[in-house]
């Protein structure tokens, strides 16, 4: 396509503002890393919310939902919907739990929880493994996106595509560190939501679409428009619906949606003023990202059905694409083809925004991890803030080199998300106990990790394709679950000490604790006034309050949009109820 000078424009003006904003705060988040990797710990709920939503809406996001809803219709939506179950849980039971621990990266929980070699080892492992492995696999994923549609919108070659996009985003994230991130996202997100609703509409104006009444009659669409699946089709209800809902969200691991809470989420939740202002973040995050974003993404799936109905259609509108690239995730940029100019360049900004605030926050994440918990722990324990700020800054400029190296070996999104989820499996329900059970210790995480490794391994590279993804998945759950649950009580418990620490600094419910708490107490390491019996049945009930009011909100736009005036008036209904109730209780949860 050929941009018009507007269109640069735009898009240049985007680069410009947040070059600018990584230069006014490089001196204040070069003062120590700290304040490089935590912002100082003063952010306010507000910013904090709209920054994780930013870095959640990543330029492979509006092509993965493509992608799903081209495959398996709106209902295909659940296999991340699901996840509002433990961002729930996280708003309620975890963030404050997080805030009061006080450490600079969640890996510090390790030597905080347990004790010793074990703790140690794990720290500086899931470091490497998490900060640098996994974190350039995400980033990789988040790349493609990047490669696709410079190849659709601008024809660029996949290398001027990275170049490009990496270089501005290297700069402002290594000089402006997590405060750096945290107001360039609030920028960015603004800018994307715009443009995604903007091209929404134009979209559904196209001839070919006939409006939002022609899309939702047409003949590709209207097979593809339920919510929930068909229920009396296991081979779509399972993989879904009924196993994303009850056992994916709290078993899997996978970023931004961990069980418990973790990664760029937790530190989000660390650099907050206070616990109030960690769990109203939380809580924002969650609504915005269930409840609000979702529908522009679906309704230019949908119309891309029409206009594209199948991948030939697709490969032969942009005959210069690899045809292994050509997958349905490229309906997505192939859609905003059809934007005016003006509009366009608009688009293309608010995607290399969604692109940079996710790479962005990955970047001073994983770096944190390399710094923090392997470089400071394990290389250098005496080193100074200035050096460490240095080393952090080198690590975000190679983290991002290997990323777009890895990206040119991917084909697309939805591939890369059942890697990413099978990995995980199995290893969420430790993160969701740790906390509130004692007998876990370093070596069941240990368990988790290497076993659920090894099994995503064995499905992905010695059966390939022979067993579906879900029932993978199930294996790989039920696997490492019953392999870490067995390590657990074939290795002796974290010691006293460092448990009975844990808890006066946390303050957990005492139900899970009770062996620690009468030792401690009858030792006097424990003192009455300091155990709590907790709040866990209202934080559960509030947590449940909550994702069904947030499905509410999913569903009423929903309904509003399909002209289903009652099944959106009841919905609507439900989800005030719902936070009316939340309001009510708010204050009894702190």
């Amino acid at each position: 396509m050929n941009l018009s000078t507007l269109d640069w424009s735009i898009v240049f003006g985007f680069f410009a503002v947040s070059m600018i904003i990584g230069l006014v705060v490089s001196r204040q988040s070069g003062k120590d890393y700290k304040e490089f990797f935590l912002s100082g710990r003063n952010m306010p709920w507000w910013l904090l919310g709209v920054s994780m939503v930013a870095t959640t809406f990543s330029a492979d996001t509006p092509n993965l939902v493509t992608d799903i809803v081209r495959k398996n219709g709106v209902a295909g939506n659940w296999v991340w919907w699901a996840f509002l179950l433990t961002g729930m849980l996280t708003v309620f039971v975890y963030a404050k739990l997080w805030r009061r621990s006080g450490i600079l990266t969640d890996l510090e929980f390790y030597e905080l929880r347990y004790g010793g070699k074990p703790a140690a080892f794990l720290r500086g492992f899931r470091s490497i493994y998490l900060g640098f492995f996994f974190n350039i696999m995400i980033m990789a994923t988040v790349t493609l996106a990047a490669i696709k549609i410079g190849s659709v919108l601008l024809g660029l070659t996949p290398i001027q595509t990275v170049l490009i996009a990496s270089v501005v985003t290297v700069i402002y994230t290594s000089l402006g560190g997590l405060r750096g991130v945290i107001l360039t996202d609030f920028f960015q997100f603004i800018l994307a939501m715009a443009g995604i609703i903007w091209a929404c509409i134009v979209v559904l104006q196209l001839p070919e679409v006939g409006g939002l009444s022609g899309l939702l009659t047409h003949e590709n669409v209207s097979g593809k428009l339920n919510l929930l699946p068909d229920f009396t089709d296991s081979t779509q209800l399972i993989p879904l619906f009924i196993l994303p809902l009850a056992v994916q969200w709290w078993s899997v691991w996978y970023p931004g949606a961990e069980p418990g809470g973790g990664g760029y989420i937790a530190q989000r939740m660390l650099s907050a003023k206070d616990e109030t202002n960690a769990v109203g973040a939380t809580l924002l995050f969650n609504v915005a990202h269930y409840a609000l974003r979702p529908w522009p993404w679906i309704l230019i799936a949908l119309a891309s059905l029409i206009v594209f109905p199948d991948l030939d259609s697709l490969q032969q509108a942009f005959p210069n694409i690899k045809s292994s690239v050509i997958q349905d995730d490229l309906a997505f940029p192939a859609m905003l083809t059809f934007l005016p100019t003006g509009l366009l360049g608009l688009v293309i900004a608010s995607l290399i925004a969604a692109f940079m605030s996710t790479i962005s926050t990955h970047l001073n994440w994983g770096s944190s991890y390399l710094v923090n918990d392997f470089y400071l722990r394990f290389i250098n324990p005496k080193a100074g803030d200035k050096q460490l700020v240095r080393i952090g800054r080198i690590s975000t400029v190679v983290l991002m080199i290997l990323a777009a190296l890895f990206a040119l070996a991917l084909e697309n999104a939805l591939q890369a998300f059942n890697i990413l989820l099978q990995i995980g499996a199995g290893t969420g329900l430790i993160f969701i106990l740790r906390w509130f059970w004692w007998r876990i210790n370093a070596y069941s995480e240990l368990a988790a990790m290497v076993i659920s490794f090894v099994v995503a391994l064995y499905f992905e590279f010695l059966h390939p394709g022979e067993i579906a993804d879900h029932w993978k998945l199930l294996m790989g759950i039920g696997i490492t679950t019953v392999g870490w649950v067995t390590v657990t009580f074939m290795t002796p418990p974290t010691d006293q000490d460092t448990l009975t620490k844990f808890y006066t600094l946390i303050r957990p419910a005492k139900a899970g604790w009770t062996p620690v708490v009468e030792t401690g107490l009858e030792a006097g390491t424990i003192q009455q006034d300091t155990v709590q019996t907790g709040k866990l049945p209202l934080e559960i009930a509030a947590m449940l309050v909550g994702s069904l009011s947030v499905y509410s909100a999913l569903f009423a736009t929903g309904f509003w949009i399909y002209g289903n005036s009652m099944s959106g008036l009841i919905s609507t209904i439900v989800a005030a109820g719902g936070a009316y109730f939340l309001f009510r209780v708010w204050s009894k949860l702190h």
